[in-house]
């Protein structure tokens, strides 16, 4: 069905076609929307499952621990300083190895306070243990919730996946939004150690250093593993619903000597930089990272790079230039952009790549010391 919606609703309009058994919601500016839209499925009786309004964030993701356990389908949304209340429970849903979707709307974190779009607060969870994509369209919100589901419940998964929209640019814009029904696509949960109350067992917690190792590294064979399970669900999908997705998605990128990397929405208003470049002259491209765990494998060549993060580690730099310049080796030159959601726009972007120093960093909008 062809609609309109904003990126929380078509979120939360996903979830509803995947079913999940349990949904645990609390609410915080810019998510509200979406826990408030599923409840209004599950009054309307469109949705059944069991609604549990928590009293906080961290009591949000260990109500969907403690159902997912049980062998159900959970899921939950958050932003910002939630995900960070959350961060104890978010590192014991992976090594827990329970396949809860959450869906979390990238706001900054304070102080001071703001409530727009930055992905420090996701940024801070890349190594939990959690798959994570990012999302720049309403559609691409919907159709990635949807596969989600279906990835982390893969037996070769069995992961946590976190699907990440940008606060307000994308979680309150309307665009266009096709819904579909995912049908079979989404198979039954069948979680392998899901707790059988028919037959109750103890379970000791404390693992010693001669086998906790062994936990974390099937963590990551599993990471691993999802990459192919991610392919085969994307490709599934393209088959049965005509949209394709893949790890990043490029823009005129074959030819491309100056390449403009980001994650999310910053990525695809490049797109727009990218035509005007090249009514310039200039032969620009740009490469959207979609799944930034696991990390995905990009085949740079010996291309400019100009990577806008919308994000900063303190005393050490832009997060996904840093992960591009240790992975592949290469010297972008390394944009801060939107943080706290500054305007970023494709003239801007247009104008990063004509003045694009390699290896240097630069602040838009800081001169001098301020």
């Amino acid at each position: 069905m062809l609609t309109i919606a904003t990126g929380n609703k078509a979120v939360a309009a996903a979830v509803k076609e995947v079913r999940p058994s349990v949904v645990a919601a609390y609410p915080i500016t810019p998510q509200t929307e979406i826990v408030e839209q599923i409840a209004e499925y599950v009054t309307t009786g469109e949705l059944d499952c069991r609604y549990i309004p928590v009293e906080s964030e961290h009591s949000a993701m260990a109500a969907c621990i403690g159902a997912s356990v049980t062998g159900v389908r959970t899921f939950t949304a958050t932003s910002s300083h939630g995900l960070m209340y959350m961060h104890e429970m978010v590192n014991w849903a992976a090594g827990a190895r329970l396949p809860i979707v959450m869906a979390n709307v990238n706001r900054a974190l304070g102080p001071g306070w703001n409530v727009w779009a930055e992905h420090t607060d996701s940024l801070q969870e890349r190594d939990t243990g959690w798959l994570q994509v990012y999302v720049s369209t309403v559609q691409e919100a919907y159709d990635a919730t949807i596969m989600a589901f279906r990835i982390a419940e893969h037996r070769d998964v069995l992961l946590p996946v976190m699907i990440n929209l940008d606060g307000f640019v994308l979680s309150h814009s309307m665009q266009r939004l096709e819904t579909l029904h995912p049908g079979d696509f989404v198979p039954p949960i069948d979680l392998p150690h899901a707790i059988d109350t028919e037959h109750p067992a103890g379970y000791g917690t404390l693992t010693g250093p001669d086998d906790y190792f062994r936990f974390r590294w099937d963590i990551e064979r599993s990471m691993r593993r999802s990459v192919g399970v991610i392919a085969e669900t994307e490709r599934d999908f393209a088959e049965r619903f005509g949209r394709s997705y893949g790890t990043a998605e490029e823009y005129r990128y074959e030819d491309a000597d100056v390449v403009v990397i980001a994650l999310g929405t910053l990525g695809k208003e490049a797109e727009v930089a990218v035509d005007k470049l090249r009514a310039e002259g200039i032969r620009a491209g740009s490469l959207r990272i979609r799944w930034l765990r696991p990390f995905p494998e990009l085949d740079l060549g010996d291309r400019d790079l100009v990577v806008i993060d919308r994000d900063y580690s303190f005393g050490f730099g832009g997060i996904l230039a840093h992960s591009l310049k240790s992975k592949y080796r290469v010297d972008p030159y390394s944009v801060i952009a939107g943080l706290g959601g500054q305007e970023v726009t494709f003239d801007d972007i247009a104008s990063f790549v004509r003045e694009h120093k390699p290896g240097e960093e630069r602040w838009f909008g800081v001169n001098g010391n301020v």
